[in-house]
C-alpha cells in the first residue's frame, strides 16, 4: 500500500515510516525540516521537503496517489503557540485542511491525523480521560488540534473519505528532540548526561501520562489496517508525576544531580492522563513498553548520541 506521511522527519513521525517499512509498505515523507531530521528518515522511504501549506503539495499528491495519508506534520510546542497563536493556527488548522483538501481530491482511502490528548481534555474533571470527556483546550495548539478533528469529521461527511483521529498523551522516546519539542524527559536526560543541572517546573506534582514512541507508531498502523473510524485516545491510562519522572532518570543516568525547582509554568496543566480502552477493544492496540523501561531505552539511545 503507498502511504504519504506528512512530519515523517520529526520525531514520532520517522517511527511511524520505520514500521510502515517494515510492514512492507510504499512510503511517502512530506516534511519541511523544520524540526524534522533528514537523517531519522528511513533509506527506504522517499523524501519530499516541503512545507504542508504550499502550493508545491498538489504535486506530490497528484504524482504519488497515496492510499492512506498520516497526518503528523504540526506546530508542536505548546508554549510557542501562546506565545504565536497565528502561526500555531496557520500552521496546525491551515495545514491540515491543505493536506485533507489533497488526500479527498487524490483519491486517498483514509486519513489518520495526530491529534492531542494531553492538550485537548484541559483541565481534566474525570482520571484517566476517555473520549466522552469534555474537551477545554487551553492553549491555542490544543485548540488547534481539536479544529483540525473537526476538519476531518467535516471532509468525512462531504467525501466520505475514512478519517481517524489518534488523541496521544505525551509521547517519549528515542528521537525527541530536548531543544525542539520541549519533551520533559529528553530534556531531563541530556542535562542528566552533560552534568547539567535539570529544573523542575513548579512543586513537581503535577502528572503526565507518558506514553513510549514505538507504541504510538504501533497505534497509527493499527487504525491504518481496519475500516474503524472515529477518535481513540493512545495513552497508558496511568500518571506519572514530574518529581518521580525526575527520580528514575536520576537512577538511570547515574546523575549526581540535586531535585530542584524553579516557578511554575503559566497555564500548564495539573493533571493529565488518558484512558485507552476504546482502541484496545476496537483496534486491538495496547501499550507494550512500560515507563521503566521506555526510559531506559531512551537514556541507553542519548548515551549513544553523545559518544
Amino acid at each position: 500500500m503507498k502511504v504519504l506521511v506528512t512530519g515523517g522527519a520529526g520525531f514520532i513521525g520517522s517511527h511511524v515510516v520505520d514500521r510502515l517499512v517494515e510492514e512492507g509498505h510504499n512510503v511517502v515523507v512530506v516534511d519541511n525540516l523544520s524540526t524534522g531530521k533528514r537523517k531519522n528518515v528511513n533509506r527506504a522511504a522517499s523524501l519530499y521537503k516541503i512545507d504542508i501549506q504550499s502550493w508545491r503539495l498538489e504535486r506530490v499528491f497528484r504524482n504519488e496517489r497515496p492510499n492512506v495519508v498520516l497526518h503528523l506534520a504540526a506546530q508542536m510546542n505548546v508554549r510557542r503557540s501562546v506565545a504565536e497563536p497565528v502561526f500555531d493556527a496557520q500552521v496546525n488548522i491551515l495545514g491540515t485542511m491543505h493536506v485533507l483538501q489533497q488526500a479527498v481530491q487524490h483519491g486517498a482511502r483514509k486519513v489518520i491525523f495526530a491529534s492531542s490528548g494531553g492538550a485537548i481534555y484541559g483541565e481534566q474533571e474525570t482520571f484517566p480521560a476517555s473520549e466522552s470527556h469534555t474537551t477545554n483546550p487551553m492553549s491555542p495548539y490544543g485548540i488547534s488540534k481539536l479544529c483540525g478533528e473537526h476538519y476531518l469529521s467535516y471532509y468525512h461527511r462531504i467525501s466520505g473519505i475514512q478519517v481517524v483521529s489518534l488523541r496521544y498523551a505525551n509521547v517519549y522516546g528515542p528521537r525527541q528532540d530536548p531543544e525542539g519539542e520541549a519533551g520533559v524527559v529528553s530534556i531531563f536526560i541530556q542535562k542528566m548526561l552533560n552534568g547539567e543541572q535539570p529544573v523542575i517546573n513548579g512543586n513537581g506534582r503535577q502528572t503526565r501520562d507518558f506514553v513510549f514512541v514505538e507504541d504510538v507508531a504501533e497505534a497509527s498502523l493499527a487504525a491504518m489496517g481496519q475500516e474503524s473510524q472515529g477518535v481513540f485516545n493512545v495513552g497508558t491510562g496511568g500518571e506519572t508525576s514530574v518529581n518521580e519522572l525526575f527520580r528514575v532518570l536520576v537512577e538511570l543516568t547515574g546523575s549526581t544531580c540535586k531535585e530542584v525547582h524553579g516557578p511554575a509554568q503559566k497555564g500548564e496543566q495539573m493533571r493529565s492522563a488518558i484512558d485507552p480502552a476504546k482502541i484496545k477493544q476496537v483496534l486491538g492496540w495496547e501499550q507494550k513498553v512500560d515507563l521503566r523501561e521506555g526510559l531506559k531505552r531512551t537514556v541507553a539511545y542519548f548515551k549513544e548520541l553523545a559518544r
